[in-house]
């Protein structure tokens, strides 16, 4: 048995994790599988989870363990470890201090990695111990072949049989986006293939940053960033007017920030691109928010909400009048819910009217106003104007001042559905949130149907989704309930699950996201709590007496049913107790 089998052997006796027979199955195991690890069988056995048994062994070999999956490793330190050495021994330089270089490794006994790396480096090495996925993750990140040429770049996209193109903007008719001189050139070819790759990997922004000595790409996945291009610096200029050109904006201003936007056709599907050109330091950051419009139309039912969290929401948006407030931080979805909701109501005999900044879907049949301050259409005055026109429904973009709020209210009041977005950190906190803002209690409790708050949390990939056993200390230190939790399980029929990471899920063990959501419907009950000011825990206590359901216990739910992991959770929520 190899030193790394004994340490993890010895830390799992000492906790008392398992039992003689288990460690018995698991040794029996390894013993008939040539090179085989104890630590992967435990897991592959699901008698542990890696990140149970890694705490364990860091402690028991004095080592430090380290996460490598939150730490952003610095590509500089790829000159101290050729590729063909981290590879070889699966280690990851994480960072040099002075004579000292630090390494990530799986094996901390893996001697002749220590000394091919001394040798490299020509300095002191010192070891933390991270997971065999997070290294091979970081390995892959660090190591991506970083093109020194636009042309190859250019050639890989000319390499494939998809096709984007690119759509004339509707309100400009004489205005073309690219055309038959420039569509051969590299850049063009190389931002056609960075928008293909995001479209792929189901990204919702493409980052181009630039830095001193060359420019980074980063796509956003279900939330995170990762790097995923890196682009000579002589070639920063002819990037961004290439976006800027797509995008309609100024190719010769460079001193403020610009918002455009351009639309593609790709797959038989139309995607909108709305971008955000911003000058830094080394010249400027382009961000592009993907907006697929196809993920609108299937409605609520396929947000991923719970039916008896949904059945709220179903119910509201029947009514004929009044407001409904959908509440949380950026990037929590609460635009994409108005979209699909508003989608869902957009018939013949309705007029449905938004006033947004931006406007980040184009929706047909639907009247949308872009907020405009400069010539002084913000969304109090453009709300003015909306109501002038005979609207059914009216979508306000965000609450920010008391102005657009009480017009809002008022309408909801005279017979407008009124749909808007708030910013607190739960459903409760909406209400005395319009009282600091100087709404009258009896004018919130007049006109709110339902307030919602709602939160993105990411899916365990089902592709490479396997079970997991997790303690019952686990939860007793998160002060959650674990036979609550198992009840839930059993009613589910569910399991606890984490994704190992697979092809289709970029490595990550996640694909996608689903929408966790606290609602509560403003019944007489609580319009008595708001008319008399009382404060936002009484009003949610007395919502979860009716049966309101938390953002942690929607979360739960959620996990119980193996939709997503236990981490998941508690960051999502971690503001929710």
């Amino acid at each position: 048995m190899v030193n790394l089998d004994k340490r993890v052997l010895e830390a799992l006796k000492e906790s008392k994790r398992l039992t003689g027979a288990d460690l018995e199955k698991a040794l029996n195991l390894c013993s008939k599988e040539e090179n085989a690890k104890l630590a992967e069988v435990l897991v592959r056995l699901g008698l542990v989870s890696e990140k149970e048994i890694l705490p364990l062994v860091s402690h028991e070999v004095k080592i430090p363990f380290l996460n490598l999956a939150k730490y952003k490793v610095n590509r500089d330190l790829v000159k101290f470890v050729p590729e063909k050495i981290a590879r070889k021994h699966r280690v990851v330089p994480i960072s040099k201090i002075g004579n000292v270089l630090t390494l990530a490794v799986e094996d901390p006994f893996n001697v002749l990695a220590i000394d091919d790396v001394t040798i490299s480096a020509r300095c002191k090495v010192e070891r933390v111990l991270s997971s065999p996925k997070d290294i091979e993750d970081a390995l892959n990140r660090l190591y991506s072949a970083e093109t020194q040429n636009i042309t190859e770049i250019a050639d890989a996209a000319s390499s494939s049989n998809e096709t984007v193109e690119f759509m004339k903007n509707e309100d400009d008719l004489s205005f073309a986006h690219t055309n038959l001189e420039t569509s051969e050139a590299p850049i063009v070819r190389m931002v056609d293939l960075l928008i293909r790759e995001a479209l792929k990997k189901r990204a919702s922004d493409i980052h181009v940053e630039p830095f001193e000595k060359n420019v980074k790409v980063r796509f956003r996945v279900d939330g995170n960033l990762e790097e995923v291009l890196t682009i000579p610096k002589k070639n920063q200029n002819g990037v961004l007017t290439r976006i800027k050109i797509m995008s309609r904006l100024d190719i010769t201003e460079s001193r403020v920030p610009q918002d455009g936007r351009f639309k593609i056709r790709f797959h038989d599907k139309e995607v909108d691109f709305r971008v955000s050109v911003l000058p830094v330091h080394f010249g400027s950051k382009v961000v592009m928010r993907i907006l697929d419009k196809s993920a609108l139309s299937f409605g609520l039912d396929h947000l991923g909400f719970f039916p008896e969290t949904l059945s709220n929401f179903k119910n509201a948006v029947k009514k004929p009048f009044g407001m409904i407030l959908i509440t949380g931080p950026t990037g929590s979805g609460k635009s994409t819910t108005l979209y699909s909701i508003l989608s869902q109501l957009n018939t013949p005999e309705k007029n449905i009217i938004t006033i947004e900044d931006p406007i980040e879907y184009q929706l047909k049949g639907i009247t949308q106003i872009q907020v405009k301050p400069e010539i002084g259409l913000d969304f109090a005055s453009g709300l003015r104007a909306i109501l002038r026109q005979s609207p059914d429904i009216v979508m306000v973009g965000e609450i920010r001042d008391f102005e657009t709020v009480d017009i809002a209210i008022k309408a909801s009041l005279t017979g407008q559905l009124v749909f808007s977005t708030l910013h607190t950190n739960d459903s409760a906190g909406a209400i005395t949130r319009l009282m600091d803002m100087g709404v009258e209690p009896f004018l919130i409790a007049s006109s709110m149907i339902l307030v919602a708050a709602q939160r993105l949390c990411r899916r365990t990939c089902p592709f490479c989704k396997e079970k997991v056993d997790i303690p019952k200390e686990v939860f007793d230190r998160l002060n959650i309930s674990y036979e609550k939790l198992m009840a839930e399980v059993q009613k589910q029929k569910g399991a606890f699950f984490q994704g190992k990471g697979c092809a289709k899920c970029n490595h990550t063990g996640f694909l996608g996201r689903m929408g966790v959501l606290e609602t509560f419907v403003m019944d007489d009950d609580i319009r008595n709590l708001v008319i008399r000011r009382a404060s936002a825990f009484e009003i949610k206590d007395l919502a979860l007496k009716k049966g309101m359901l938390t953002l942690r216990e929607d979360a739960l739910k959620k996990f119980a049913a193996g939709f997503t992991t236990l981490d998941e959770v508690i960051n999502v929520t971690s503001g929710d107790q």
